[in-house]
């Protein structure tokens, strides 16, 4: 058997071994044969004095220490004495004034009775003079090339090969905006697509990053800014609504809309522009035309409602007979209307481009029932009043001149822009300026004589009629691969810029050389004698 040895017992065994040591006795050797139990037992406290302690003290010395005295002193300083001293200038000397020498009188007078009659007959031909007519002192630097400022693009909508259908500045001339969409064969009234617009003036601007983004569940086909309100844009939809959104509240943009009602367009609206209220010149309408063959004004009421308020209708039997039209298909009574053009002169006045290739001069107080079965909330109105001789295809630009009341240009699928008179069917001049499309033209704002064409070729022309009526003055490149460009504008503030946008996705800001923002003496002369030669 084995017994475990307590805890207790083992450390009273341990101090009886101590206590012998410290009397000086050595432990026992013997060794009994045999191991007794354990048992308790008291005993006394064995200490140990430590002969170190006292050796330790014995060598300890008490010592201590006082640092030296601080001394301390105080002294003041006191600027030095200063001085103050008077300059004066020395007292001025009296100019004396030159005597005016003296004229001879009788002389002066000789002379000026010669000269009269010279100075008079001179000053009478320069006041009947022409030569200055027109001509403003421009002080800005002068700019001799055509540059491209801005690159400016929306890669999520350039990602979806959506096209730039639609370009517009602002009433202020430092945002421009754009129109995503798709101007080619398919089905498009549930493409998403996007309403983009930059500021030009912004510090930091990213040409990839617009200022603000609209999203829009239909492929937008075009767009225009308000007259006034600076961030007010309408557009028009590929599914044939009207919509206006407020672009300075990318968050909630959307204004007034028109909706998928029996009033609404049922094929793409293809331009839409501002006209003043019918009765509040301070309240705007928003007028679209669309392929369907309806010109329709729109007016904003509550709810954000775009509510119709006028319409016409473009009948084929309706039409004036001012030139040979080629007959409609069997059945089909309804022309597409495809661009539109206000005169800056007669606010009723207006051209119609149409997908038959003819230009129609329009009346907004037309008053002639539309022949048409489209049902409406308000009666539909005829308002073709003339009829121009046609281009060889659909017609898809027109613009009307701010300088004479009678002209405008027009641009189509047969690669020709024809300039008219608002007085005869025939052009006055056809211009050849690209072998496929011409998807835009529009006259410059500033030179009488100047226009600008988009090309399906991927050129931007500039015209001036002043120095050639055959060729382009300046052939710009805006896409290198000869992608289309869709449209164009002037800007009306900031004279020397024009925006194009094309089938890449991109919108270009050219800055004009001055060429083309200067006018030249008597070039609203002969403009005017343009007009009259044809009308002759």
């Amino acid at each position: 058997t084995v017994t475990r040895a307590q805890p207790g017992q083992l450390c009273r065994a341990g101090s009886a071994g101590a206590e012998a040591l410290a009397s000086g006795g050595a432990a026992s050797t013997e060794r009994p044969e045999r191991p007794g139990p354990l048992q308790d037992e008291t005993l006394g406290v064995a200490s140990v004095p430590s002969q170190w302690r006292g050796v330790q003290g014995i060598r300890g010395e008490t010592k201590s220490c006082q640092t030296a005295s601080i001394a301390t002193a105080e002294a003041s300083a006191q600027t030095r004495k200063h001085a103050d001293a008077e300059v004066q200038t020395e007292a001025p000397e009296p100019v004396s004034l030159q005597s005016v020498p003296q004229y001879d009188g009788p002389r002066l007078v000789a002379f000026l009775r010669r000269v009269e009659a010279m100075v008079t007959r001179e000053l009478n031909k320069n006041w009947q003079s022409h030569a200055f007519d027109g001509f403003e002192v421009n002080w800005s630097e002068q700019q001799q090339t055509v540059t491209c400022l801005h690159t400016l693009g929306y890669p999520p909508a350039q990602g979806q090969g959506l096209h730039v259908t639609g370009v517009s500045w602002n009433t202020t001339g430092s945002v421009v905006a754009c129109a995503y969409g798709r101007l080619d064969d398919g089905d498009w009234s549930t493409l998403k697509s996007f309403v983009c617009a930059w500021n030009l003036d912004r510090r930091g601007l990213n040409p990839q990053q617009p200022s603000a983004v609209v999203e829009v569940p239909s492929a937008v086909m075009c767009l225009a800014f308000h007259p006034t309100q600076p961030s007010h844009v309408a557009g028009g939809l590929y599914n044939g609504e009207v919509l206006v959104w407020d672009v300075s509240h990318p968050e909630d943009p959307l204004l007034w809309r028109t909706g998928l009602m029996d009033d609404a367009h049922t094929d793409p609206v293809y331009q839409v522009v501002w006209l003043p209220g019918p009765q509040h010149g301070h309240r705007f309408q928003v007028l679209s035309v669309a392929a369907d063959g309806k010109v329709l004004l729109w007016l904003a009421v509550g709810a954000g409602r775009l509510q119709l308020s006028a319409g016409f209708a473009l009948a084929v039997q309706q039409l004036p007979r001012s030139t040979k039209l080629k007959k409609p298909p069997r059945g089909e009574t309804e022309v597409g209307a495809t661009a539109v053009a206000f005169s800056s002169f007669d606010p009723s006045l207006f051209v119609l481009g149409t997908e038959g290739g003819f230009p129609l001069k329009c009346s907004l107080a037309a008053e002639e029932p539309a022949l048409t079965r489209v049902p409406s909330s308000v009666p539909l109105r005829a308002p073709a009043q003339f009829t121009f001789s046609p281009h060889g295809g659909p017609v898809y630009s027109v613009s009307c001149s701010p300088f004479h009341r009678n002209l405008f240009l027009s641009a189509g699928t047969d690669g020709h822009v024809h300039l008219y008179s608002m007085l005869q069917a025939q052009p006055l001049t056809s211009l050849q300026l690209s072998h496929k499309y011409l998807f835009a033209v529009r006259w410059s704002p500033v030179r009488p004589l100047v226009f600008a064409a988009a090309s399906g070729e991927g050129d931007v022309q500039l015209f001036d009629l002043q120095k050639s009526s055959q060729k382009p003055t300046v052939s710009i490149k805006q896409t290198q691969d000869e992608s289309p460009v869709y449209c164009l504008e002037f800007n009306r503030q900031q004279t020397q810029l024009l925006a194009a946008g094309d089938a890449k996705g991109v919108v270009k800001v050219w800055q004009l050389s001055s060429e083309f923002t200067e006018q030249g003496p008597r070039e609203t002369e002969d403009l005017d004698q343009l007009a009259a030669e044809v009308a002759t």
